[in-house]
């Protein structure tokens, strides 16, 4: 029994040492590929969620009651400044200014006598005042009733797009009901939220706001605007409950694609002095924390967490974690854990870009 326990200790230890020199000779298989990270200035863009506004969006209501008699436009159409759009039952409208003249000329013709009267002191002065205050209140009356009248055709106060229609040919209107909605889409006003944090970045950057950059528009299907966009205005205060601050881009809209209520994504450029920068494939994820393996003096891998600070094109931004004196490793991270040592050869970063430029290229 005592030699058959020795035989089983020693044939554990055998195997123990193969599976050891196995495990070795296993990274020393593995082509391992090691890298540093690259510092320099950088220029970086900041996403941020945006709504589209017509730079004028406004109601067009009724300014008279009555019966809805034309419309002379469609949904969705363009319409030039002064266009009539909107035609209101006018008839009682004319009968009042006819009343309204037919009133004007009689009391002209009276004041007219009343003149001539007292120029030949047969009538006294206050008469003829009496008589030119019955004429004027005439001519008021008669304005206002053409007033009126204009008001029964509705006409764009401006060029720009139709809205949806809330009233149908021959609605009876209220004064003051909601006819349609009009957008001047020449040029958008773009609003979008920026922390606070941020916020102080870019205005200790720009103390006087006369060079404040120039932002890209990310329409909803992910490409970008032809137009660059121009940040004209920072609101006055904070939100307390969100910790933001809105700012407002003016893009140029001349092919009519932005229209009022569209959403997008504003990507406000920012340069950063002395970036650490990583490939993402050096990277690897636990619990939602990212992490690269360092490389040591004697070639072995630790695992080390990574505070990203903004996300490249296949590159990471790191701002915590790792410093350009470091080796991470940069292909094949599935093949080793924490302590594991390997053999490895380097690769600059400068090469790693131009391989990723020339692939992603394609």
């Amino acid at each position: 029994m005592k030699k058959k326990s020795i035989a089983a200790v020693l044939l554990l230890t055998v195997l123990s040492y193969g599976c050891k020199n196995e495990h070795h000779s296993e990274h020393e298989s593995t082509n391992f590929v090691v890298t540093t990270p690259m510092q320099k200035d950088t220029l970086i863009y900041q996403n941020y969620v945006c709504q589209i506004r017509s730079t004028q969006h406004i109601e067009l209501r009724a300014l008279e009651r009555g019966y809805l008699q034309n419309i002379y436009v469609d949904e969705g159409q363009f319409v030039k400044k002064g266009q009539l759009m909107f035609q209101i039952l006018p008839s009682i409208y004319k009968a009042e200014v006819q009343s309204a003249k037919a009133e004007k000329d009689y009391t002209e013709i009276e004041y007219q006598t009343t003149k001539n009267l007292a120029d030949s002191n047969i009538v006294s002065p206050s008469e003829l005042a009496l008589s030119k205050a019955k004429l004027d209140k005439a001519k008021a009356i008669l304005d206002l009733a053409k007033t009126h009248l204009g008001f029964t055709e509705i006409r764009a106060p401006f060029d720009g797009y139709m809205g949806r229609f809330n009233v149908r040919l021959g609605s009876l209107l209220d004064e003051g009901e909601l006819l349609t909605t009009l957008s001047d889409n020449a040029d958008m006003w773009v609003y979008f939220n920026v922390s606070e944090a941020e916020y102080l970045t870019i205005r200790m950057a720009n103390p006087d706001n006369m060079n404040l950059p120039k932002v890209q528009l990310q329409m909803a299907n992910n490409q970008l605007f032809n137009q660059e966009g121009k940040i004209e205005t920072i609101e006055a205060d904070f939100n307390n409950e969100t910790g933001n601050i809105a700012f407002r881009a003016t893009f140029s809209n001349p092919q009519g694609i932005l229209r009022h209520g569209e959403t997008g994504n504003i990507l406000m450029p920012m340069a950063l002095k002395n970036a650490v920068i990583i490939p993402q494939k050096a990277t690897f994820e636990i619990l939602d924390k990212k992490y690269v393996y360092i490389v040591d003096k004697n070639n072995v891998v630790h695992a080390r967490e990574i505070e990203v600070g903004a996300e490249l094109p296949h590159l990471y931004v790191v701002n915590k974690g790792v410093t350009k004196n470091d080796k991470i490793l940069l292909e094949g991270l599935r093949k080793v854990k924490d302590n594991d040592k390997i053999h490895y050869k380097m690769k600059s970063m400068e090469k790693e870009l131009s391989d990723l430029h020339s692939l992603f290229a394609e």
